[in-house]
């Protein structure tokens, strides 16, 4: 997949310095034949040739004098060494669901790992979770419907559940849960909830993943506030999840000074025990031990890598190549809110390199933070920004998805016709590549094919997909009319043959959103 994406890029900067002889472009191009070098290093058991050639690149790359010609010539030697053809892939649509109420899925990881179920909550609306009180999964070829887990005492105020996703590894869905004693006072909210999991074969009983603990002293390992969007890692290990913190939140309404930030979190295996000496639900143990993973601050500086929010995160793959060759196997991207030197608000993007667990605590900042500050970041968690966009990441909202090597970070942003399109960054930083370009825009979240060739996201009423390498982009429905256009995100099933996607049907007394599978055809 890297090699692809630096090869295409070479070819185009190859087709620009035939025309304009480019210093810029001449650095990148070398930039670029430093990244090939690196990746054929790891590709061949020849590692000394390699090493050798990836230092004469790297020198090249700073070099003042370099001449196009012998880049010319190399490039055409990797041009001569790829050929590809154009993948058309033929769908039919199945209706899933057909009963009058919602089926709402959720932006990733809502099939089974064997691909037999779909996972989803039943909202009809998506900013409906307080009063959503079921989740329910669905056989993708008898249509059967099992109910996996209904709340108690529900109401328009809470609990609710809701963004349910599926274990890649086990047979165990995660789900945001409010706390359980919501009520009028104390209704669901951002930082009133929590990750729920049940194994599907034993539906109904609720199994707290975040520990959480509001009341002093805190407990290294719980949460304060409110976890939300939770996605497992490829081994299904561990969990990111976004966060807001209720102890600051409550203090914040006598004290201006004290801001609650949005931030990211993960969680790796290992239970906390938190001790409680009430009935009031708001304390409870978890099954994991959660962190917040994230550096904000109140006041980012402006022009600086400072940040204020950290939201809509991804894992990277399954962990990626760094710049220095080696393998980092837990990581995570996320949209941070920077300020530029106007003191403008624009999203880049980030990525954490996270160490192996246990985690340990910075000295003087506990991981639980204190009753006037943050949870704390934990030692050797390694924040940096990879894009330094002119604009920033724009559109509607959307989760960062990655390839499943881990080498392109994709996010949407506007093109120089101000159209919203798909665009990709590697882990390591470096130029952004433009994936989708259409002369519509993006409509929604996105996700990769399991083969990392294809994205597929909605756009003009339809769902799209795109060929990562040449950008070739077929529209796979028919175009829906406004009120039963697709919804949320189309997700790949573990095997790439199907994809699931919402979108509403009309009913006697209302319209209800379904599930769909677009369903591959043999050709």
């Amino acid at each position: 997949m890297e090699f692809k994406f630096y090869l295409a890029r070479c070819k185009f900067i190859l087709f620009k310095l035939q025309k304009i002889p480019d210093d810029c472009l001449r650095k990148e191009f070398v930039f670029i034949l430093v990244k090939l070098a690196e990746i054929l290093f790891f590709m061949y058991d020849d590692k000394e040739s390699g090493f050798k050639l990836k230092r004469y690149l790297q020198n090249l790359r700073w070099s003042t004098n370099i001449k196009v010609l012998p880049i010319i010539i190399i490039a055409i030697f990797l041009n001569g060494c790829s050929h590809s053809k154009s993948m058309i892939m033929k769908f039919r649509e199945i209706q899933l669901t057909n009963d009058a109420y919602g089926h709402t899925i959720h932006n990733t990881q809502v099939f089974s790992g064997d691909d037999q179920w779909i996972v989803y909550d039943t909202r009809n609306d998506d900013t409906k979770i307080a009063e959503t009180n079921k989740i329910e999964m669905v056989n993708v070829q008898t249509g059967a419907i099992l109910e996996l887990y209904a709340t108690q005492n529900q109401s328009q105020f809470g609990p609710g559940v809701g963004a349910a996703t599926f274990s890649p590894q086990q047979d165990i869905v995660l789900f945001i849960h409010g706390i359980r004693n919501a009520n009028s006072q104390n209704p669901y909210s951002i930082t009133r909830r929590t990750g729920v999991a049940v194994d599907i074969h034993h539906p109904g009983k609720p199994i707290f993943m975040d520990a959480r603990n509001i009341q002093a002293p805190y407990t290294p390992g719980a949460l304060r506030g409110g976890t939300h969007a939770h996605t497992w890692s490829g081994d299904g290990q561990w969990i990111s999840f976004t966060y807001n913190d209720y102890v600051l939140e409550q203090l914040s309404k006598t004290d201006s000074s004290i801001k609650d930030s949005r931030t990211v979190g993960v969680i790796a295996p290992q239970p906390v025990e938190v001790k409680t000496d009430d009935d009031s639900l708001e304390n409870f143990s978890g099954k994991m031990f959660s962190v917040v993973a994230a550096e904000v601050v109140s006041q980012p500086k402006w022009g600086s890598d400072e940040i204020d929010k950290a939201f809509d995160e991804t894992w990277i793959g399954n962990g990626y190549i760094n710049r220095f060759g080696n393998r980092q196997k837990n990581a995570i991207a996320f949209q941070g809110n920077v300020r530029d030197n106007e003191g403008k608000i624009k999203t880049e993007v980030f990525v954490l390199d996270l160490p192996v667990f246990p985690f340990k605590s910075k000295l003087n900042k506990p991981l639980q933070g204190t009753s006037n500050t943050h949870p704390n970041v934990p030692e050797g968690f390694h924040q940096r920004r990879v894009t330094f966009t002119k604009n920033g990441i724009e559109g509607p909202r959307h989760w960062l998805r990655t390839t499943g090597d881990g080498e392109l970070i994709a996010f949407l942003a506007k093109d120089t016709d101000g159209i919203i399109q798909i665009f990709g960054v590697s882990p390591n930083g470096g130029s952004v590549i433009q994936i989708s370009k259409n002369k519509f825009s993006v409509e929604g979240p996105f996700n990769f094919s399991p083969n990392d060739k294809f994205i597929a996201y909605t756009a003009d009423n339809s769902i799209f997909i795109t060929e990562i390498q040449n950008g070739n982009t077929q529209r796979i429905t028919k175009r829906f009319e406004d009120w039963e256009k697709p919804l949320n995100a189309p997700v790949w099933s573990y095997k790439g043959d199907r994809i699931a996607y919402n979108r509403k049907v009309k009913f006697s007394d209302g319209e209800y959103i379904q599930i769909f599978i677009l369903e591959k055809m043999d050709k």
